[in-house]
């Protein structure tokens, strides 16, 4: 699996280092049996990007916690999808607002790790097809997210 990290922020607590961030999402990836030819890019940003972002891809003019930005479309195996020439499975990108986090994780009682962890994890599930459009589909999309969410000890 590649994992890639980039803090797009300059304020970043100890705790939360490019070592830890990967292992949340090796453990995502594993959990979800994806490929060991995965790739995953991985931000840290503020709230002015996120804002921006949102905005720009979502249409949304307000920050928000999460975005992910899915590279394979979600028939690319019957589809025959390309595979590209550095032979990874590139499933996209999760962007994180450092700052939204942070403020989750107090009004939720728990630490910005385990704010993070989950922000992670429900990022890497939508870049895996899940979705929380229906009932149904978020009731399956939170089962998966509480059974990772426990595997991971460093909270």
């Amino acid at each position: 699996m590649e994992i890639n990290v980039l803090f797009d922020i300059e304020e970043v607590d100890d705790s939360i280092s490019e070592t830890w961030l990967k292992s949340i999402v090796e453990t995502v990836l594993t959990a979800e049996k994806a490929r060991p030819d995965s790739e995953v890019s991985l931000v840290i940003t503020g709230q002015q990007q996120i804002h921006e972002l949102n905005r720009t891809y979502l249409e949304e003019d307000r920050p928000t916690d999460v975005l992910s930005f899915p590279m394979l479309p979600p028939t690319s195996e019957t589809t025959g999808f390309v595979t590209p020439p550095d032979g990874l499975t590139h499933l996209g990108e999760v962007i994180i607002s450092l700052p939204q986090a942070t403020i989750q994780a107090a009004e939720h009682n728990h630490s910005i790790k385990q704010e993070i962890a989950i922000l992670i994890t429900h990022g890497i599930l939508h870049l895996l097809g899940y979705d929380h459009d229906i009932a149904k589909a978020e009731s399956d999309m939170k089962a998966r997210e509480t059974a990772i969410l426990n595997m991971i000890k460093d909270l």
